[in-house]
């Protein structure tokens, strides 16, 4: 059972890159929902919890966000902006079970963590989510450029996948991305995760690759 650690944005850090890759927008396909199913993804985006990084120590939690931080400081330069993208990006995929590290892998490929990224296809922000989710189990008033509110959706539709999926990550990575059955995306997504968001302590919980 972990303690739950909140964490306040003042951190010091040390300063260690990764190499920027090139976005890889993509869109999430319209598919029909059960009423029950609509029901259950409308639920999970509605929590307002204040975000929290979940760890059994909150010297574990502050080494996760020191060695996270400083992956991303080339990328986002502001350390409070990073840290709170960070702590966010840890919260939203612990409550929707999926690994925090392969989420930022999942978004360094989507939009190279470029908060307002649009795609072609108009998907949008740091996850890339296509706006007719919105109106499918959101509000109107939901702002996909928001930056929890683009994290909370873009959780909460890969877990949606991978529920569909059972729990096969390669597949569900592919729904996501609007590529189902092909493997550039799931591969790019692996990838980034293995080599730049890798971190030695994880917690119990965390679900393994799927790929099947």
């Amino acid at each position: 059972m972990f303690r739950l650690i909140a964490l306040a944005w003042a951190l010091p850090f040390l300063a260690a890159v990764t190499l920027p890759l090139p976005a890889w927008a993509g869109r999430q396909l319209y598919e029909p929902l059960s009423a029950s199913m609509r029901a259950g993804l409308q639920a999970a985006i509605s929590d307002q919890a204040v975000p929290f990084l979940a760890f059994a120590t909150e010297t574990e939690a502050r080494a996760w966000l020191s060695a996270m931080s400083g992956k991303l400081a080339r990328r986002i330069p502001d350390r409070v902006s990073r840290e709170e993208l960070l702590v966010t990006v840890h919260y939203e995929a612990k409550r929707a079970g999926l690994d925090p590290q392969m989420v930022l892998g999942l978004i360094q490929v989507e939009s190279n963590f470029r908060k307002y990224a649009v795609s072609s296809a108009g998907a949008r922000g740091y996850m890339q989510v296509m706006p007719f989710w919105v109106k499918l189990i959101g509000a109107n008033e939901h702002n996909l450029f928001h930056l929890r509110t683009n994290l909370r959706y873009g959780c909460v539709i890969l877990k949606h996948y991978l529920d569909i999926e059972n729990g096969n990550l390669f597949r569900a990575l592919g729904r996501y991305n609007g590529s189902l059955g092909k493997a550039e995306y799931p591969n790019l997504v692996e990838r980034a995760w293995h080599n730049n968001w890798q971190y030695p302590v994880r917690t119990a919980d965390s679900p393994r690759d799927g790929r099947g």
